[in-house]
């Protein structure tokens, strides 16, 4: 098990030593407590960066932020608020949940059951756990911190946040299984993101730590959903959204993908490599995940148009997904349909399920290819 950072408990859960684990004010974000509460589009409201699965901008107006710009708004955002709250406890607080994921740059998803408005904070027992007047804030127990004491990272001299493995745990019976897994995928991209917390830890050694995780930890309340879900958790994943395309194309009974594939050979004209967001290499068949930024910033479109129009001339099938691709069911069949039939007609096989399978049975499938590799 990895932690990050060696924190000794106190009576709040919280180091009281020089140590004071990772700072995590990270990716050039001045921390919050040298500002004021940034101006932005969003309230604090359940709906805050709102999306099709995950809170992120809806993109419709090009002059909204990217979604890293509004997860860095939510983090300034909410190191201010958390600021606030342990200086009116005068005492450092462990924050966990939902606002564990805002503190470190994980979009939260939209379907968690908890309410994203309030802040949570974390404590190992009923008797360590810290009670504030302040009704905006949700004190909560999680157990395994009696034995990982040291699994929190250090926002600033005031904030600490659970770390993200077991935020992710933690969340566990809070999101749908689908949910679970796309948060799996963006706490590994938000790692790899943030040197501080990856600690020199490529992204596939960050996921077999996750997947390994929830098996080390203690009984809690998830754990078995945890365990079906990092079945199916992968590394090299941009945008939640993207995820979700992976999964519906697996429930639809395509075979498993490569992640961000390099093609071998084909570069652009500044000699980056090009990359592809799903790929089957061995077919030359590609699905690509469109944000709406891809229509509305010049420079993405000339960019996503010279890397196509250069790899379809080289025998590459690609197929372009965006969010209406995953409005419904049937969207989302259609996608899967044309993407199957073109790798069927390169060669390859596999059983076609015209109506999507649930994803306990699409993790099943995976938990049986493994035991036979």
């Amino acid at each position: 098990m990895t932690t990050y950072g060696a924190i000794t408990s106190t009576n709040d859960d919280v180091s009281a030593s020089d140590g004071f684990g990772i700072d995590a004010e990270w990716d050039g974000i001045p921390p919050a407590n040298t500002l004021s509460p940034p101006h932005t589009a969003y309230s604090r409201s359940r709906g805050e960066y709102g999306s099709n699965a995950f809170r992120s901008p809806n993109g419709t107006d090009p002059t909204q932020p990217t979604l890293h710009e509004s997860l860095a708004d939510r983090r300034r955002d909410t190191v201010q608020r958390c600021t606030d709250a342990a200086k009116s406890a005068g005492k450092r607080l462990l924050f966990g949940m939902t606002t564990s994921l805002a503190l470190q740059s994980v979009p939260i998803p939209d379907d968690c059951d908890l309410d994203t408005a309030q802040l949570h904070t974390v404590s190992s027992s009923g008797d360590r756990r810290t009670r504030l007047a302040d009704p905006s804030i949700t004190a909560h127990i999680w157990q395994p911190l009696v034995q990982y004491p040291d699994a929190n990272v250090r926002i600033n001299q005031h904030v600490y946040a659970l770390d993200l493995f077991h935020t992710w745990a933690q969340l566990a019976h809070h999101l749908t299984m689908e949910s679970l897994i796309v948060l799996g995928d963006a706490i590994i991209t938000a790692i790899i993101r943030q040197p501080k917390l990856a600690q020199g830890r490529d992204a596939e050694t960050i996921r077999r730590e996750l997947m390994g995780f929830a098996d080390a930890l203690p009984r809690f309340r998830g754990k078995r959903n945890c365990q079906t879900a990092s079945l199916l958790i992968r590394a090299g994943v941009d945008s939640p959204t993207e995820t979700r395309e992976r999964l519906s194309l697996l429930k639809h009974g395509l075979p498993e993908m490569v992640l961000n594939h390099v093609v071998s050979g084909s570069t652009f004209r500044s000699g980056a490599a090009m990359t592809l967001d799903m790929a089957w290499p061995e077919y030359r068949v590609a699905v690509e995940y469109d944000g709406d930024h891809h229509r509305t910033n010049k420079a993405q479109w000339r960019r996503d148009q010279e890397k196509r129009d250069r790899l379809r001339s080289r025998g590459w099938l690609i197929f372009i997904a965006t969010g209406a691709t995953l409005a419904d069911a049937g969207a989302r069949a259609e996608l899967a349909f044309h993407v199957a039939r073109a790798l069927m007609t390169r060669g390859a096989e596999f059983p076609f399920r015209v109506l999507e399978a649930p994803i306990e049975s699409v993790a099943r499938e995976a938990r049986k290819r493994a035991k036979r590799q």
